[in-house]
């Protein structure tokens, strides 16, 4: 089974939870990977902090997971996933962001499990399997 890293997945690894850093040492490296949305979530995050220690602190800590942790590309798969989720969600009115959409959809696409720990939000999504490592 591959599984593919929510951005609060990515952000527990980055403060180093126990629980999750333990369940990612329990895969094959090659068994989990992050989606670019995540990256640009990250990113954006880390960018609108002030320069201080703190953010350098964050980046080195970025860095690191993505030195470690492949990506996932998006396709043309995970971009039809991506237009058929936002549609059904739209239709039940039960929309989401669109990057948890997208994160979403490389899941769905690649028939793999998301890792998150919102996992009353995106249960919404059909079709979509997600476990929650922080506990």
């Amino acid at each position: 089974m591959t599984y593919i890293l929510d951005t609060n997945a990515v952000s527990a690894l980055m403060k180093g939870e126990q629980a999750v850093v333990e369940r990612l040492a329990s895969h094959v490296p090659t068994d989990v990977t992050i989606p670019q949305p995540v990256i640009a979530e990250i990113t954006y995050g880390i960018e609108r902090l002030p320069r201080s220690r703190r953010r350098r602190a964050l980046q080195a800590r970025f860095d690191l997971v993505c030195s470690e942790i492949p990506r996932t590309v998006w396709t043309d798969a995970v971009s039809q996933a991506y237009g058929r989720i936002k549609a059904n969600l739209e239709r039940r009115g039960t929309r989401i962001e669109d990057f948890d959409a997208a994160i979403a959809a490389h899941a769905v696409a690649l028939g793999s499990t998301l890792v998150t720990a919102n996992l009353g939000h995106m249960a919404r999504v059909p079709g979509l399997r997600v476990e929650d490592w922080t506990r």
